[in-house]
Order: structure tokens, then sequence, then C-alpha cells
């Protein structure tokens, strides 16, 4: 407004910008297999005034997507309240064959202001593995046969040669055992409920799940369940029926032989009384003769 009071107006625009905070890498990948497309993870800027724009990194050099090996999923969101943009960027990657072992990605944010420095996230190394398939599993048993005594150790091996390493699930009798993965089956010392048949099934990233052929393991001279109660109340009965008859054998016996040694006397007994009786007749046969002579 002028000393003389003519007023001028003039509009001015204000902008306020918002610098995000460093970029991060979410659910990155542990590794990479060559020859097929992987997820290496995603890219996130939250809290930033204007938008901005994610570009990905690969050993320090910009990638550009081609929709072949290389791909990029991009998302924005603006906060209703706040006006401040959110962005994802998701990125997949197919490593070639016979290519860096051990590349290095990263992300960049670059602030829609002039003059800004680009943010960059922490780098990430991933470990590419050259697939090679899974052609047969083998499941191998020690000792051989599978065969053991009561309280030995049986190992069980799941041979699975592939790249990236497959993993290892453990069956027994058709039923999954409730272990964690991995290619090697302790069973120390060994009971009637570790009998039974075993096979290894392996999950390749690449092929569906194989199993192995079975093997079984068994204790060597033992009866399984019922069958050893059985056997053990069996020969406890028999022994019992064989003391049993053994003491009457005796018995009988014992009583036979004092029956004939009582018979064995009887004859002698019967001799002696009629020795005493002649004796005793003896002398009475004289005095009758001597009455009979002597009378009137």
């Amino acid at each position: 407004t002028s000393r003389s009071g003519k007023e001028t107006k003039s509009n001015y625009r204000v902008r306020v910008y918002q610098i995000p905070g460093k970029p991060e890498i979410v659910d990155p990948a542990s590794e990479l297999m060559a020859g097929v497309p992987n997820k290496v993870g995603t890219c996130v800027s939250e809290g930033g005034y204007p938008a901005g724009t994610l570009n990905w990194l690969l050993d320090g050099k910009t990638l550009i997507p081609d929709g072949k090996g290389v791909s990029v999923k991009e998302e924005t969101k603006r906060h209703p309240k706040t006006g401040l943009f959110t962005l994802h960027s998701e990125l997949m990657v197919t490593p070639a064959r016979g290519g860096a072992l051990h590349p290095t990605f990263s992300c960049s944010f670059t602030p829609g202001l002039p003059r800004r420095r680009a943010l960059h996230t922490a780098p990430i190394q991933l470990r590419v593995w050259n697939a090679v398939p899974l052609k047969e599993v083998q499941l191998v048993v020690e000792p051989e046969g599978g065969a053991v005594a009561p309280g030995g150790t049986v190992t069980l091996t799941c041979e699975a040669p592939a790249q990236p390493p497959p993993q290892i699930h453990w069956i027994k009798d058709g039923r999954p055992l409730p272990l964690p993965p991995g290619p090697m089956l302790l069973l120390p010392e060994v009971g009637p409920e570790d009998q039974g048949t075993y096979s290894c099934v392996a999950t390749h990233p690449s092929h569906g799940p194989q199993e192995s052929r079975a093997v079984s393991v068994s204790i060597i001279g033992s009866v399984e369940g019922p069958g050893l109660e059985t056997l053990a109340l069996t020969l406890g009965i028999l022994g019992g029926l064989g003391t049993v008859a053994l003491l009457i054998g005796v018995i009988v016996w014992h009583r036979r032989r004092q029956r004939k040694g009582q018979e064995r006397k009887v004859p002698e007994n019967q001799e002696e009384e009629e020795e005493e009786r002649a004796e005793l007749n003896q002398p009475e046969e004289p005095e009758a003769a001597e009455s009979s002579t002597g009378g009137p």
C-alpha cells in the first residue's frame, strides 16, 4: 500500500518438500538360480514429497528393465492426510548360466527436486546356483540290510545330488516323520518301535518331490509285539507243567518202592511164625503118649 493509498498485490506459490529417509530392501532373496526368474527383493521409500523415483543397480550400474532378464514391478501410494508418497519397486532377474556367482544389488531413491543427491540402500550380495537337475534319490542304510541287534544304531542317509541342495523329509511305514529336514536320520538304541520301512523325499526348487526306494529296519532275533509275550508265557507254562510232572513221578516211584519193600517182608514173617508154632507143638506130643500108656 503506497502513501497515496494505492494497493499492489503479488501472489506467491509456496511448495513444501519432504525428503524421505533412506530406502531399504525388504524380503531380500538369499540365493538365485541361474536360468530361471528369481525375485531379488522389494525396494521401499516412505514419506517423501514429491514422489521421486526408485532405481535398481547391479554391481554399481543401473539396471534397465527389458522384460526378459530384468523386470520391475512398481507401485506408488499417497497418504490421504499428509500427502506424502510411499514407493515400492519389486525386482525380478534371470541370471545367465555361467555368469557371476556373487552379484551385488542395491536400490536408490532420486528425489523430484533439482540438485538433490540420490539416496541408496545398503547393498545385498546373493549367491547364484547353476542348477543341477535332480536325477535320482538313493537311500543308504548302515549296517547294510538294516538288521541290527537290540540296542544297536542304524544310520539312514538320503543321497540327492542337485544344485541348489533339495530339502529332505523322512517317511516311516508310509507316514511322514515329525522331524526337521535333513539328509541323515540316526536311530540310536534301536527297539521294537523303530522297526519298519523307511524312505526319504527330496524336494528341489525346480522339480516336484521325488521319493527314494524303501528300506527295512529290523532287529536280529527279536519277536515283535504280542508274539514275544506269548512265547514267554508259553515257556513259563511248559516249565511249570514239567516241574509238576517231575514231582508226581518222584512221588509215584517212591510209593511203589515202599510197597515192594513191604511185600518182601511178609513171607519172612510167616516162616518165623510157623517155626515158633512147630517148636511149641513138639513138647506136647510125648506127654500125650505117656499119659496114654500109664492108664488103667
